[in-house]
């Protein structure tokens, strides 16, 4: 590898005007977007010192602190010289536009519960009230458990008018994992969904010395306990503090103070604590969404479904900063969003814009398969020819070419009847984030018409620091950097391919208590490194090609990054749900695989019966197999010797010797979030899988 560095920057934010663009070099006039009227204004640009200067920030001395009460320095340069907010100052802004707007949807029963942005705020208000009341103390945390709700989005906002940190936890983790992130963050209060979550917090309240209250979003409490409170009761208690009294903690906040934690998922040790500054949040809200196009809603409102996870940045970037931004209506899916209802209530809000993890997108796909396979003969041959010239001309198109006469038919007759039964009828922005996608799941959803965006970003930068969008698209890519962003290629081999590294406003301010660790993240001159390795082209579209940690180096010093010999066996054998390549510090690569099966409705656990579209994969072999138990251990000769043929196709396009697959094993269940080997985002924990299937993957290398 060379060491030479590439570094780059965008300075052609999306406009809602073809042909105009900002030029952000300090000290020029230029077209600058008014997000108050939609139109584009000339202006005079002010220099970084002038906006320093009138901005109210808190001393800092560094890019970078590790104490939840400290401040950092603002990477503004001439790429984004906008003036610093804070949160409350970017819904006041919102609430002069959007105020009568609706910004929340509930569904209770049969009817939707809306809220407007003057609502939304003034409740936002009295939650903060509440908060102040249970004794919030400054820079400690509200830890929030439970599905996406109003009341989530309302105690997040209320935490931070209160002056307080909030903290999201998954669902999903266990009552020792909520005790990690409420002690490491202070958790002064800790608000739950129902009375599952409740009793994780109350199986650990005794160990956190800090927590003063537990606040009950859903359901009536089935027991009255010392400091637990109903979400009625909650909100009553703020009526004792004065509006006096929380505009002066309001007042004091700057906008390079902490106000957000979002904690990792750990796969590689415990969760660490990524501090978010207001303008960490207010900035990427602004700018990371216009940068897919998301509008303004004086332009026309945005409308979303909320039902990935709240603490996961790629959510809470997504759906709830940004739609306090620009106005959007965020409807709430159901709590049972993943085992199958997502479908209905994309069909009762139709959304404008809609965002998937992979396995989503993925699982969408399998349905929509399904339902194909079920359709009769000369249906199920209108559908294929339908998206294959939807795949082909999509494929080939740029965005200015015209579409054919064909591609037009296909789609009025047979496409748009599809993506309405996705509750996609009035979606033009589908996006991708969290996890690599496969170039399969890609290329399916062209031929439905699809344009899945792919953003790319940690945590650690707010979101995303890359992002498609119908401007900013090419397959397979995950698009350009955020304009008023910069990044470099570090350690750039002869292929151009160098670990991705980012600078801005987006970059975190460090990790909660981690000296140690931020310091590994940041480089001397405050670089974000991401771990990842990425190739850019010419025309500055970002493509990932590994991470580095998941990097295999084999016994003989071979690199071999795991991603593309996955993705590659899965495209060949549709019959397989995961693949994980095995061989770091061996002589040789092999493969643990899963096959496709059906899900437990209720536990959401994989089942042993296979799905349809591996039943028929097996069918088109000769083979009667139904379960997943009927093929493995050898006990399927067909099943078996077509997912060897299907991984020789694979190694016989290798690039050496070392990059083949020499052994690989079925095993007896899929991956998932309840079997530990999936995070919750649906990301495949790789250390995780390891450790799990170590006897399994030693007997691989026996001699």
């Amino acid at each position: 590898m060379s060491t030479s560095t590439q570094i780059h920057q965008q300075t052609d934010p999306t406009n809602n005007q073809p042909g105009k663009s900002l030029d952000c070099s300090p000290m020029t006039e230029n077209l600058q977007q008014d997000a108050g009227d939609g139109l584009c204004k000339l202006t005079e640009k002010k220099s970084i010192e002038e906006v320093l200067a009138v901005a109210e920030l808190a001393p800092a001395q560094s890019l970078w602190t590790t104490e939840a009460s400290g401040s950092v320095q603002l990477r503004m340069d001439e790429l984004c010289p906008e003036q610093p907010i804070t949160v409350h100052q970017m819904f006041t802004n919102s609430v002069q536009k959007y105020g009568k707007l609706t910004a929340l949807a509930s569904k209770r029963g049969n009817k939707w519960d809306k809220v407007t942005f003057s609502e939304y705020y003034h409740l936002s208000r009295m939650a903060a009230k509440s908060f102040l009341k249970l004794g919030l103390e400054r820079f400690h945390s509200v830890a929030i458990l439970g599905f996406n709700s109003a009341e989530w989005f309302i105690a997040a906002v209320g935490t931070v008018f209160a002056g307080g940190i909030m903290a999201g936890v998954y669902t999903t983790n266990s009552a020792d994992a909520c005790l990690y992130v409420a002690k490491d963050s202070k958790a002064n209060v800790i608000v739950v969904e129902n009375q599952k979550q409740l009793d994780k917090i109350l199986q650990i309240k005794d160990s956190l010395p800090h927590l003063k209250a537990i606040v009950q979003y859903s359901g009536s409490l089935k027991e009255k306990l010392p400091n637990l409170y109903s979400w009625e009761e909650f909100i009553g208690l703020g009526m004792e503090v004065s509006d006096q009294e929380l505009d002066e903690v309001i007042s004091s906040q700057k906008a390079n103070q902490c106000c957000v934690l979002i904690y990792t998922s750990g796969t590689t040790g415990s969760p660490k604590g990524v501090m978010l500054s207001h303008d960490n949040i207010t900035w990427t809200a602004h700018h990371a969404s216009r940068a897919g196009d998301m509008q303004p809603a004086e332009i026309r409102q945005e409308s979303l479904v909320s039902y990935l996870p709240l603490s996961h940045i790629a959510a809470q970037i997504y759906d709830l900063w940004t739609g306090i931004q620009w106005g959007e209506q965020v409807s709430f899916a159901q709590p049972d969003a993943l085992k199958g209802t997502l479908v209905d209530t994309l069909r009762e809000v139709a959304p404008t814009a809609h965002m998937g993890v992979p396995r989503v997108w993925e699982k969408i796909m399998e349905k929509i398969k399904e339902g194909i396979s079920r359709c009769g003969y000369m249906k199920r041959k209108l559908v294929t020819w339908a998206m294959s010239v939807s795949l082909e001309a999509n494929q080939r198109l740029t965005k200015d070419d015209e579409k054919s006469f064909l591609f037009t038919l296909a789609d009025s007759l047979v496409l748009q009847k599809l993506r309405a039964e996705l509750g996609f009828s009035n979606c033009v922005k589908f996006f991708s984030g969290a996890a690599p996608i496969g170039s399969e799941t890609l290329q399916f959803f062209l031929g439905l018409n699809i344009r899945l965006y792919e953003a790319y970003g940690m945590s650690e930068s707010s979101g995303p620091h890359f992002m498609s969008g119908p401007k900013a698209y090419r397959f397979s890519s995950c698009g350009k950097v955020v304009p008023g962003c910069r990044y470099k290629l570090l350690n750039v081999d002869s292929d151009g391919i160098g670990e991705v590294c980012f600078w801005g406003r987006n970059v975190f301010m460090g990790f909660l208590n981690l000296e140690d660790k931020t310091k590994e993240a940041l480089d001397e001159d405050g670089w974000l490194r991401s771990g990842d390795l990425g190739r850019v082209d010419e025309d500055g579209f970002l493509y990932i090609t590994g991470r580095i940690k998941e990097l295999i180096i084999t016994a003989g010093g071979e690199n071999v990054p795991p991603l593309l010999i996955e993705d590659a066996v899965k495209h060949e054998l549709p019959i397989i749900s995961n693949a994980m390549l095995i061989g770091d510090k061996r002589k040789y690569l092999s493969m643990l695989l899963t096959l496709k099966c059906t899900i437990n409705p209720e536990t959401t656990e994989p089942t042993d019966i296979l799905s349809l579209e591996a039943v028929e994969f097996c069918q088109r072999l000769g083979s009667l197999s139904t379960k997943v138990s009927d093929i493995i251990g050898g006990k399927d000769k067909l099943v078996y010797q077509s997912i060897e043929e299907g991984i020789a196709r694979v190694n016989s396009k290798a690039t050496s010797n070392a990059q083949r697959i020499q052994k690989w094993i079925i095993l007896g269940k899929d991956f998932s979030i309840v079997g530990g080997e999936l995070g919750p985002t649906m990301k495949l924990r790789r250390p995780v899988v390891l450790q799990m299937y170590h006897s399994e993957i030693e007997s691989f290398y026996r001699e």
